[in-house]
Order: C-alpha cells, then structure tokens, then sequence
C-alpha cells in the first residue's frame, strides 16, 4: 500500500525532490509556505494544480521522512 499515492521523486522532475504529482511543487516548497505562515487552505487557494488534500499529504510526507531525524545546522563565518 503507497501511503503518498500522490507524492513523486523523479530525477527529471526538479532534480528528484519529492513533489506533488503532476506539478512542480515540492514538498520543501509546502513546507516553506506553511512555515512564513500559509495553512492548507490557503496554499491549495492559490494554487490551481493542488487541494487541500494534497497539501496535507504533503506535509504527513514531510513528517513521515523527518521522524527520528537528526538535523545538524552548519554555520559559517561571513
């Protein structure tokens, strides 16, 4: 059973970033929405090609490859 019938990687398809099927929008592009402040509903309102559906779908992706993560920020000197 696929969990995110509606989430692809394609190598041809932005270099193979996980996105919504049929569009160019990636998962990383959904979550940056929602992190300056979109919700499901206003994203999917202002884009044609997804729904609010697709939108959560997304974001369950993102949590689902991100559990148990370990994320280290790197900073460098300017």
């Amino acid at each position: 059973m696929n969990l995110f019938p509606n989430i692809i990687s394609d190598p041809e398809i932005l270099g193979g970033k996980p996105c919504i099927k049929g569009t160019r929008i990636s998962v990383e592009l959904i979550m940056d929405w929602l992190g300056t402040g979109g919700t499901p509903e206003s994203i999917a309102a202002k884009h044609p090609l997804i729904t609010k559906e697709l939108v959560l779908e997304a974001i369950r992706y993102a949590a689902r490859f991100t559990k148990n993560g370990i994320v280290i920020e790197v900073r460098t000197r300017a």
